[in-house]
């Protein structure tokens, strides 16, 4: 039996299997509303053979996205697609869906990365007031965002709360709260951006302040009957960025809040750092690590990790407990599917799509080379 394909719980939720589809940002909102675009995509992703699917970074409020076609949960009309659409893909699938609740900071305001590689919005774009711990600039020529007082700060953790519930009422079965990448919460963590002198910088505890209190006020907000989650980085990859130490101690207070898995990540907050993203499993010892600190919490890993015997490997050694896969299911949305037969596990094709499938109709598999499809 295959440990990538046997089933875990996951706070209250049971996982037909190890296999997450990751937040991946597809820029293609209107006005924070998911569209089209969102609707094929997620719900190829949901008949994909995952067992979760966590829809991309939604911001919390209009400042907090990175770029104007990000989505939103900050109002009714947000609220409204994105309940349609979980209904839409609930009459075809029952995959679980999560959703990434999100605040860019001083990372926001950007185009998206296939223009100009993603760049600073101009006035004439629809620029916007960014906001971080500090006044530091992501990059030279980016915005320099204004300081947060604890009044912004505060208004911040309003935005989360008020996001979770529209994400309960819209039906999500999942929330993760994003504190990677060099946004919002990711700023205040790294001694590198967060440069204050007050009680939320300095020391490793007063650094964690804020996120972990934005982090209780989601726990509280969240039903328990529901799956929380947070997704943070091992490393800054950048020499003086956060310690292994600090996330381990991070880890073990949203452990102890209740949250029923963490999801390692890395990099995104200096912009010169130089991050091995080529090198597959670039990010696995960063999971291990927290997995050493929070043993009974769950641990997900994510990054390059690209082939079914790869992640069949991360989870017999124990370095985490499910893997998140992203790139390769927008190169194979059946990544799922494709796994289980390489690792010789029933496949679970959609009955419309079992034609495909050698072990639904022998001798019919595409896969397994018939070259003449059955019916029409």
């Amino acid at each position: 039996m295959s440990l990538l394909f046997s089933p875990r719980a996951l706070g209250p939720l049971t996982l037909a299997n190890r296999i997450v589809i990751a937040p991946m940002c597809q820029y293609s909102a209107i006005d924070g509303v998911p569209g089209p675009w969102h609707a094929q995509h997620l719900g190829r992703l949901a008949i994909s053979g995952a067992a979760v699917v966590i829809v991309e970074a939604t911001g919390v409020e209009a400042a907090g996205r990175i770029t104007p076609g990000d989505t939103g949960l900050w109002n009714d009309g947000q609220e409204a697609a994105f309940t349609r659409l979980l209904a839409d893909i609930r009459s075809y699938a029952d995959t679980p869906i999560g959703i990434q609740l999100a605040h860019a900071g001083r990372k926001a305001s950007t185009t998206p990365p296939w223009v100009d590689r993603g760049r600073a919005l101009t006035p004439a774009e629809g620029a916007w007031q960014t906001v971080a711990p500090s006044a530091v600039a992501f990059r030279e020529d980016w915005h320099t965002p204004a300081a947060l007082d604890e009044a912004g700060m505060d208004a911040i953790v309003d935005a989360f709360v008020a996001a979770a519930g529209r994400a309960d009422r819209a039906g999500f079965d999942l929330v993760e709260l994003h504190a990677a990448h060099g946004y919002l919460l990711s700023e205040f963590l790294s001694p590198l951006s967060n440069r204050r002198t007050d009680a939320f910088g300095g020391s490793a505890e007063n650094r964690m302040r804020f996120p972990l209190r934005v982090a209780q006020a989601l726990r509280e907000a969240w039903p328990r009957t529901k799956a929380l989650g947070a997704r943070f980085n091992g490393s800054d990859w950048v020499e003086g960025g956060v310690a292994i130490e600090e996330v381990q101690v991070f880890s073990q207070m949203l452990t102890a809040m209740g949250y029923d898995y963490l999801h390692l990540s890395s990099g995104g907050n200096i912009a010169s750092a130089r991050i091995p993203g080529d090198q597959p499993g670039y990010q696995l010892a960063f999971a291990e690590a927290v997995k050493v600190a929070v043993p009974e919490t769950t641990v997900m890993a994510v990054g390059m990790i690209v082939t079914p015997q790869q992640a069949e490997a991360v989870i017999a050694s124990g370095q985490a407990d499910l893997v998140a896969i992203a790139r390769a299911a927008l190169d194979d949305p059946h990544w799922a599917h494709h796994a289980a037969v390489a690792l010789g596990q029933p496949e679970r094709l959609p009955d419309p799509y079992a034609r495909a499938s050698d072990q639904a109709w022998p001798g019919y598999g595409l896969a397994h080379g018939a070259d003449q499809p059955r019916g029409s």
